[in-house]
């Protein structure tokens, strides 16, 4: 269930590793509240570390979406799954080892600092194959990399994510290629990205972050990840996860805090309390009765979810199955 916070969670811990999409930015436009919340938590002396999935871009570019968004950041503070990817093949190969490379110019550069030597298919010293999401990405050159690998040559994949916003809707990601070249070889990859942890443990080593607390919008991505770690992390409701995907969260991708947004950065957080078959978050009281999910009372949104995750997640441990939320109006 739910922690208890009796400090600002940006005093409780050093460094927050920030998701962007849905948490600091949705498209090009700030979340809600994101700027000043960041604003804050520096303020109250908690570092930031901007952390995402997507593989192609450079930090500086990164860094510069930030910014437009009404963040202050710089590249330093930014950690891209191709850093995590490339540091996974320089520990496992060396520096100057020839890696192929499928995908954009964030991966090509990511081996570039780290020592590494970005090759095309065909070069026969490769000693590993590198993919993230490229749109120039030539399929003659996937063809060729699939067959390499299912010969033998060691794979890396940035993430595994299935699909990825543009500015004509939401397209086909990494993932799915991932997914293709998974079927023809038969070979998993190493994967760098979110859920799994070399993204993570890039970060921490990064930041030097002591206590660090993961901040993110995907149950199955941001959380998961951070809970595989170990690592505390923040649910904010801005994003992509809906009150039917936290109703039904697995222990694997429950949350240790949850917040309308990200001002649930720089706030205390009371967890829960259980009176026999409800919870109670402030003035809201959450149950399940015969499968049904109701949160009665009143008071702030933050303490509404925290009663509605607490009945949700009980009922589902207990009885196998997800509760009904259908009847909830979020305040």
């Amino acid at each position: 269930m739910l922690r208890s916070c009796a400090e600002p969670l940006a005093q409780a811990y050093d460094v927050a590793m920030l998701d962007l999409d849905g948490v600091v930015y949705v498209g090009e436009a700030p979340v809600p509240g994101a700027p000043e919340a960041i604003a804050e938590a520096r303020r109250l002396g908690q570092r930031v570390a901007f952390i995402t999935n997507n593989a192609s871009r450079t930090p500086e570019k990164v860094a510069a979406k930030i910014v437009k968004a009404g963040v202050p950041a710089d590249a330093e503070e930014v950690v891209t799954s191709a850093q995590a990817a490339a540091r996974v093949l320089v520990d496992r190969h060396g520096k100057g080892a020839h890696v192929v490379v499928l995908g954009a110019a964030g991966l090509v550069e990511a081996l570039d600092v780290v020592g590494l030597q970005p090759v095309d298919v065909e070069d026969e010293d490769a000693v590993a194959l590198v993919t993230g999401y490229g749109p120039d990405v030539i399929w003659r050159d996937v063809m060729r990399a699939a067959v390499r690998v299912r010969d033998g040559l060691p794979w890396v994949a940035s993430n595994t994510d299935g699909t990825i916003p543009t500015g004509f809707g939401i397209a086909p990601g990494h993932g799915v290629m991932v997914r293709m070249l998974r079927d023809f070889t038969g070979v998993e990859p190493v994967v760098a990205g979110k859920p799994s942890r070399p993204l993570l443990d890039e970060t921490i080593a990064r930041t030097g972050a002591q206590r660090p607390l993961m901040v993110g919008d995907r149950l199955d991505t941001d959380i998961e990840g951070a809970v595989a770690l170990d690592i505390p992390a923040l649910l904010v409701m801005t994003g992509v996860t809906q009150l039917a995907d936290l109703v039904a969260a697995p222990k694997r991708m429950r949350p240790t805090y949850v917040a309308s947004d990200l001002c649930g950065l720089v706030e205390a957080h009371p967890a829960p309390t259980r009176d026999g078959a409800s919870w109670r978050a402030g003035d809201w009281i959450g149950a399940t009765t015969d499968g049904r999910l109701t949160v009665t009372g009143q008071g702030g949104t933050d303490d509404w979810w925290r009663a509605a995750a607490a009945a949700a997640w009980q009922w589902l441990d207990d009885a196998g199955e997800p509760a009904d939320p259908t009847a909830l109006r979020i305040p």
